[in-house]
């Protein structure tokens, strides 16, 4: 499984490095958020790779929400557990829950057809900046703080008219920001492709924290930083 550099299992709990997330959020999502560098001090395991994880553990369902209620840090035992409510829980030896999964209609629990539209959505996730949020801070005359930026992934949710050996592809349909005090909500809806025809929908929302004016010369800067740590990793590569 794709999966298996990117975390590790002991008994019934699975654990994420701060190494494996990292390199799941670069190699695989194209993600270069500074919240998932190794040594980052508020460091926090990409929540796409939980989403992909659900999904490798439980298939795909033909509509699904996930709910993510807290952040997870490096080397966390994590328990996935389906409680008798029918949803999906993440949660430490504490009971903290990290992510809640709501799920209903057909499943598939093919491997091909599961990390298909894994990679597919996880590639279009990581795309949050500067593909989409920047031309909507711009546009609201707002950005986050450059020294301490900060967004969350809050949710998202899909529906799929079929599942049968679909190989989707996903398109930004619309794109929103709205933005009270100093936080921001940007919501981010999107199609589900293949082969020219659309198969689904869905949203994802994060939440922008610390906003403030929007500079121009600032995000430049930030936006040439993002090209150079995504460059840098490719000749890595």
């Amino acid at each position: 499984m794709f999966l298996d550099d990117y975390h590790s299992r002991t008994d019934s709990r699975l654990c994420i490095t701060a190494e494996q997330a990292s390199r799941f959020a670069k190699r695989v999502a194209g993600d270069f958020n500074p919240i998932h560098n190794p040594d980052a001090r508020r460091f926090c395991v990409p929540g796409d790779l939980l989403f992909a994880l659900v999904l490798a553990r439980y298939g795909l369902s033909q509509h699904m929400t996930f709910r993510f209620l807290s952040m997870v840090g490096a080397e966390v035992p994590l328990a996935f557990d389906e409680d008798d409510d029918g949803r999906i829980r993440v949660r430490d030896d504490s009971g903290k829950c990290y992510l809640e999964v709501e799920r209903s209609g057909d499943i598939t629990r093919d491997e091909a057809v599961v990390e298909a539209f894994t990679r597919c959505y996880v590639a279009f996730s990581g795309k949050n900046f500067p593909h989409y949020l920047k031309p909507l801070m711009e546009d609201r005359g707002v950005m986050f703080n450059p020294k301490r930026p900060l967004v969350i992934y809050d949710s998202m949710g899909f529906s799929l008219e079929r599942l049968d050996g679909i190989e989707p592809g996903l398109e930004l349909a619309d794109a929103s920001l709205d933005v009270v005090g100093k936080r921001g909500d940007a919501l981010l809806e999107f199609r589900i492709m293949a082969d020219g025809e659309e198969v689904g929908t869905g949203s994802k929302k994060l939440v922008v924290s610390g906003l403030c004016d929007y500079d121009a010369c600032t995000m430049d800067a930030v936006v040439e930083e993002f090209y150079r740590l995504k460059a840098a990793h490719d000749a890595e590569a």
